[in-house]
């Protein structure tokens, strides 16, 4: 072998081994953060932070503790089987080896050892890690008021405010929420692609505590985890995939029903459980047998269908992240006017998003999305709605020439 051969052969050994020393990047979903805000006078919150380790095969996920706060109080369980995980604290050099590309020498990380291996199969391995934070920059007193102010990256959160506190005032639209103890709470989910600036405000005050006669409409809309994606094919065919994760978390429930809407028929149904990968067969019913598992269930006819995917019940301290998976039909909702494909139909739950079938371009879309380009090349549009009612979404695109 020549010396430039050796020198080749040598440069893409080096390049192959560094690609194989090389951790896979951290990804994660899912996230959902709770602040609950205490003694004021302690400038300490209680964070309970919900994320899912996303990474094929990762068997470690690693949390940035924030500069400028100081962590205690620390816990880390595993929200599929409720057991505690083993983490510690690490330097921010490991939390890179471990795959966080940006994670700085000197910073620091809880690193947490998964229950078992990321699934390659979308699944993910979901954690609550609860810790106390002590931040008298983020929360202080000014005079008889306590301020919390604070920039918050995650996208789903709820603020609590300590009891014996009214709110004052809330820079960032939020629902609000009375706690069963009492406490009152604000929750937002933040459509901007930034930081939401959070500034909120509350003064001493008891506020009358007691149940809302309202409470069925009063669901803390930051806390939902349902996310659906809707796969277009072709118009001419008023054909579309669709995907749809949830987390079940009432003990005793032993079954996903999920009851076609009118004018839509499903077929190819399927389901996994994404803590574990394994798959769950479906089962089609009709009719009182959808409402002798969903009593609830509204608009129930003798022809109305529903497919069913059936679970070892959930026991307390326990959840299940299911990924429910059908094709639809629906000619009044999504088909072809003239050479324009067009889709009409309402979205009720937070997490919503449409990926165009191949070949077509985005025209009109009646409702604000976050739009990007999938790696084959489809546009896709997410759609984020912070509101407990369903939004009117009408999209339209045309043929690529």
């Amino acid at each position: 072998m020549t010396a430039a051969l050796s020198r080749l052969a040598l440069a893409a050994a080096t390049v192959l081994a560094t690609a194989a020393a090389a951790p896979a990047p951290q990804t994660e979903g899912g996230a959902y953060t709770r602040y609950e805000l205490l003694a004021p006078d302690s400038h300490k919150f209680r964070i309970v932070y919900e994320i899912t380790a996303t990474t094929p095969g990762a068997t470690a996920y690693y949390n940035p503790v924030r500069p400028g706060s100081i962590a205690s109080d620390e816990h880390v369980t595993d929200r599929a089987t409720g057991k505690p995980l083993i983490f510690n604290e690490v330097d921010g050099a490991v939390a890179k080896a471990g795959g966080v590309a940006d994670a700085a020498p000197g910073s620091r990380y809880i690193a947490v050892t998964l229950a078992h291996p990321v699934p390659d199969n979308g699944g993910g391995g979901r954690i609550l890690i609860d810790k106390t934070y002590e931040d008298a920059k983020s929360y202080h007193r000014d005079g008889d008021a306590i301020v919390f102010d604070r920039p918050l990256g995650i996208k789903r959160n709820t603020v609590v405010l300590p009891a014996g506190y009214r709110l004052a005032a809330c820079n960032v639209p939020s629902q609000v929420l009375q706690q069963p103890d009492g406490r009152i709470a604000i929750s937002f989910v933040n459509t901007s692609p930034s930081q939401a600036p959070l500034i909120l405000r509350a003064t001493p005050g008891a506020v009358p505590a007691g149940p809302s006669s309202l409470a069925k409409k009063l669901d803390d809309r930051a806390a939902q985890s349902r996310e659906i994606v809707y796969y277009l094919r072709q118009p001419e065919t008023h054909a579309f995939d669709l995907t749809h994760d949830y987390t079940e978390t009432k003990p005793g429930v032993a079954a996903y029903v999920n009851i076609v809407r009118t004018g839509s028929t499903a077929s190819n149904p399927s389901a996994r459980d994404l803590d574990t990968g394994a798959t769950m067969p479906p089962e089609i019913i009709k009719g009182a047998a959808i409402t002798a598992l969903e009593p609830d269930a509204t608009d129930v006819t003798p022809d109305t269908a529903a497919v069913v995917f059936r679970f070892p019940a959930i026991e307390p301290g326990t959840s299940r992240r299911l990924r429910i998976a059908e094709t639809y039909t629906d000619r009044d909702r999504y088909g072809l006017s003239g050479d324009e494909l067009v889709w009409h139909r309402s979205f009720g739950r937070p997490a919503n998003a449409i990926v165009l079938p191949a070949g077509w371009l985005l025209t009109n879309s009646s409702v604000p999305a976050s739009i990007t380009t999938t790696p084959d090349g489809r546009i896709r549009l997410d759609f984020i709605n912070p509101r407990t009612d369903e939004i009117d979404t009408v999209v339209t695109a045309r043929r690529a020439r």
